[in-house]
């Protein structure tokens, strides 16, 4: 069973990810298969083909360089041999050591994000994960700035069996989450995961809530252990490292889920991401489905991606 879910996972990997491979594999393998030798010219090809795939400037000059020093060390003449070398330079840049610690122990995840890019959808899922795994799951509603938020939480809340924290639209977000920690402790919870408002243009509102929400569980339940997991939408490509960015300035991230890569040629993104923020990617969306949430492989992903 297991390995037909890996297989049915790693499928839709595959078929989510074909866009992102035409953009960025189709666009190598036309260099290798039009270069004879491996000079200058086609190091500069190379370059602009990344550069266009959404991998971003600095991560293409990282991977472009490492690139360089492997094919001296290694003697690669042929340019097809450069793929390889290739898959194991971008698998290198994007494997963390990264344990999913909360599904292990007590623990509150924090679940920021712009409106739109997928936030509420993803806690549904991972709930819906968590439950599956037979943890008791609260979630509590503090994005509080939107009525829309509070409902839909609630539905995904219903839709995978978990219970829900919310008071009413305009609430303090930081009563929400206080209400949610003390049931959490009641109900001896493993998990509770908090949706947080996410209105970047109000950055200094924003911070100063997460500041109080932050308090409130350092304070009332400090032993648990906390995640911060920044939703991004990868179809905005670059501008979702701009997003991650700017919430990095007010939030500790813990990891990042990466939604809507089945629409997207932009899937480069999810190396930038991590190479330049140095912050893991621990979820990826890989379509509609509540089991559509797949847990980040670094191997798994550049398999996926370099598929022929």
């Amino acid at each position: 069973m297991e390995n037909k879910k890996k297989k049915g996972f790693f499928g839709k990997l595959v078929s989510g990810l074909s866009k992102t491979r035409n953009n960025i594999v189709g666009g190598v393998d036309q260099i290798l298969n039009s270069f004879s030798s491996i000079d200058e010219e086609f190091f500069e090809e190379l370059e602009e083909t990344l550069i266009m795939a959404d991998l971003g400037v600095n991560t293409t000059m990282e991977i472009i360089e490492e690139l360089r020093v492997k094919i001296k060390e290694s003697k690669t003449k042929d340019p097809k041999d450069v793929k390889d070398i290739l898959k194991e330079i971008i698998e290198e840049m994007i494997t963390f050591d990264d344990e999913y610690k909360f599904e292990e122990e007590k623990s509150v995840i924090l679940v920021i994000g712009v409106n739109g890019v997928g936030k509420t959808t993803t806690i549904g899922k991972l709930s819906n994960q968590l439950k599956q795994q037979k943890k008791k799951v609260i979630l509590a509603a503090a994005d509080t700035f939107r009525a829309a938020a509070i409902d839909q939480l609630t539905e995904w809340a219903n839709r995978a069996n978990v219970e829900i924290i919310a008071q009413q639209e305009n609430s303090d977000p930081g009563a929400v989450v206080f209400d949610a920690v003390a049931a959490a402790k009641a109900r001896k919870a493993d998990v509770l995961i908090c949706d947080t408002a996410g209105r970047l243009h109000n950055k200094k509102n924003l911070m100063e809530e997460l500041r109080k929400i932050n308090k409130i569980i350092e304070k009332e339940y400090g032993h648990a252990h906390r995640e911060t997991l920044i939703v991004l939408d990868s179809t905005t490509g670059q501008n979702a490292l701009q997003q991650a960015k700017q919430f990095k300035e007010i939030a500790d991230i813990s990891g990042v889920v990466l939604t809507k890569l089945d629409g997207t040629a932009k899937g480069g993104i999810v190396i930038a991401i991590q190479q330049e923020l140095k912050i893991p990617v621990k979820y990826i969306g890989v379509g509609e489905g509540i089991d559509d949430l797949q847990k980040f492989n670094a191997h798994d992903f550049v398999e996926a991606l370099f598929e022929q």
